[in-house]
């Protein structure tokens, strides 16, 4: 009875032994590779080209133009291409010098040294009594300085 369940077990894992062989030389096609090589960037589109026959107001002369309000002009500081619309890219770009400077070794990365440094630094020219603590006059000669007004001298 041993002999004849073991021949049977041995059957038929044979048989899917074979199946599994047959599937396996089945035509499959490759499979694709992954791309290495980076994306192209994408292509820079030319400006469009005025049309002869425009009709129309002409632009205004310069002084005759609408005043912006002031989150108008600050949208269009971050607008490079100024097609309405701030990209991920033209939103970063603007801090793109202050990264430069804290990236003392060049290669683009900024390390946690690199950071550190930069943040002790500060800290130590803060600190203005030099006993390791800020005082909150202190702190507040951390704060970014904003950039003085052009006053005008007409």
């Amino acid at each position: 009875m041993g002999r004849m369940l073991a021949g049977g077990m041995a059957a038929l894992l044979l048989v899917a032994g074979g199946l599994f062989w047959w599937q396996g030389r089945a035509d499959i096609a490759p499979a694709p590779q992954l791309a290495l090589a980076t994306p192209p960037p994408p292509a820079v589109e030319s400006l469009p080209e005025g049309d002869p026959d425009a009709v129309g107001d002409a632009p205004p002369m310069p002084g005759e133009a609408s005043p912006q309000s002031r989150e108008e002009k600050r949208f269009a500081r971050y607008d490079r291409n100024r097609d309405g619309v701030i990209t991920r890219i033209e939103m970063l770009g603007s801090r793109t010098k202050a990264f430069k400077a804290l990236d003392k070794d060049g290669d683009n990365l900024l390390s946690f040294e690199e950071w550190a440094v930069a943040t002790a630094d500060r800290f130590g020219a803060a600190d203005a009594d030099k006993d390791g603590r800020l005082t909150p006059a202190e702190f507040a000669a951390t704060a970014p300085k904003r950039a003085a007004k052009a006053k005008c001298k007409c």
